[in-house]
């Protein structure tokens, strides 16, 4: 079994002052897979805020976190080129979640 030791952070940014009610929570920091399986991490949010910047990082033990991807409220936002294979989020501000597909 293949386990990436994966502590990834789903977080939210905005450029208003924030009255302190933003928050952002993921399930599970990591998740023991197969090597091909599809995995998926959950993160919720809340806001009041209807322009959001979500963005996903990866961060192995003892590294810097990496940049992922993010996704903008109003727009496509980015991938960087070495996760683009693999790796997806939408961004569904319904029920207020963000999660990512490996």
């Amino acid at each position: 079994m293949f386990k990436w030791a994966l502590i990834s952070l789903c977080l939210t940014a905005h450029y208003d002052v924030s009255s302190g009610q933003d928050k952002v929570e993921q399930s599970s920091r990591e998740m023991p897979a197969s090597e091909g399986d599809q995995v998926i991490l959950r993160c919720n949010y809340t806001t009041t805020d209807q322009n959001l910047y979500l963005f996903w990082y990866k961060q192995l033990p003892n590294r810097s976190p990496t940049f992922i991807l993010n996704k903008y409220t109003f727009g496509e936002g980015t991938t960087e080129d070495e996760f683009k294979e693999r790796f997806s989020a939408t961004l569904d501000s319904t029920p207020k979640s963000f999660p990512l597909t490996i």
